[in-house]
């Protein structure tokens, strides 16, 4: 059973996502929290696997509470869920440590599997939010010349096949999706992007798309 905690100041929000995550048997709402304060209380105390985090919240925000559970309660996976995909919280919420990112006009199926994926391992993002950070890594300021890209050093190559996988990636793809549209066993995308993770040196989906809009391999429209 994955323990989920829902942050989110909106009663009526808070309540509706509570709900159809307790539908799915093998999900379980541990905790509720209205505010970043109560969400970082809930994750000390309450042992949850995930945390289901709104980003605009009193007291303590979102983004704060995410990074303050990944250095105290490091176990806690956090899932990111806000009304718009935006730069002023998506890549604050992903370097504070999320593990995903979600907009709340998501399906109630597409939340429910992205908690799982969360537990699993897995970074999740979907295409339009994926779309959003590649905009936001590559974009220049204002009047000002558009961000050079960054040219991987020959030991950051990547193969033909890793290249498909990353470029699956980065429209939010699963591993089970990656692998039905590049017809390779599940295994065998993980297997690739444990390469393309060894290769570049980051950590998860998320810097790898990241390291790939600089590096000009990815443009999503």
């Amino acid at each position: 059973m994955i323990r989920v905690v829902v942050a989110d100041d909106q009663t009526l929000m808070r309540t509706a996502l509570e709900h159809f995550v307790a539908q799915a048997e093998d999900l379980e709402v541990v905790g509720s929290a209205e505010d970043g304060v109560q969400a970082l209380e809930a994750a000390r105390t309450l042992a949850p696997d995930v945390v289901l985090m709104d980003m605009q919240m009193p007291r303590m925000d979102g983004v704060e509470a995410t990074a303050r559970i990944s250095a105290e309660a490091p176990g806690v996976r956090v899932l990111a869920i806000t009304t718009f995909s935006s730069e002023q919280y998506l890549v604050p919420a992903l370097r504070a440590g999320a593990a995903g990112y979600l907009v709340k006009d998501a399906p109630p199926a597409e939340v429910v599997d992205a908690i799982r994926r969360v537990h699993a391992g897995d970074a999740v993002f979907s295409a339009r939010v994926a779309a959003d950070l590649v905009e936001a890594v590559t974009a220049a300021p204002e009047h000002a010349a558009p961000c050079p890209a960054e040219p991987l050093a020959p030991h950051e190559r990547l193969t033909e096949r890793e290249l498909d996988v990353v470029h699956e990636l980065a429209k939010g793809a699963s591993n089970a999706e990656i692998a039905g549209a590049l017809f390779l066993a599940e295994a065998t995308v993980k297997s690739h992007i444990g390469k393309v993770l060894d290769k570049w040196q980051v950590r998860d989906r998320v810097q790898i798309l990241i390291r790939a809009a600089r590096a000009g391999l990815v443009d999503i429209g």
